[in-house]
């Protein structure tokens, strides 16, 4: 495994580990944290195992942080509609 896949498990691991924390108001810095973090990591993935990694590694990214994805798609739909 390459150095760019165990460090999108790690960061998988630290989001399911922060999900399980409770939080009152924290949670959507603990999001942008883990944007912040996730993107360079997914661009790392890209660079060293491909496209077609990438896109998977997005996909479960994506499913982790699916808030922020469906807020996004909801601003676009606002602005294009």
């Amino acid at each position: 495994m390459t150095v760019s896949l165990v460090l999108a498990c790690l960061w998988a691991l630290a989001a399911n580990l922060l999900a399980m924390m409770p939080s009152r108001n924290h949670h959507w810095r603990r999001a942008y944290l883990l944007m912040a973090l996730g993107v360079p990591i997914l661009g790392f993935v890209t660079w060293q195992n491909g496209p077609w990694i990438g896109l998977m590694v997005m996909a479960a990214g994506m499913s982790v942080l699916r808030w922020p994805v469906i807020y996004l798609g909801r601003w676009m739909r606002r602005k294009v509609g």
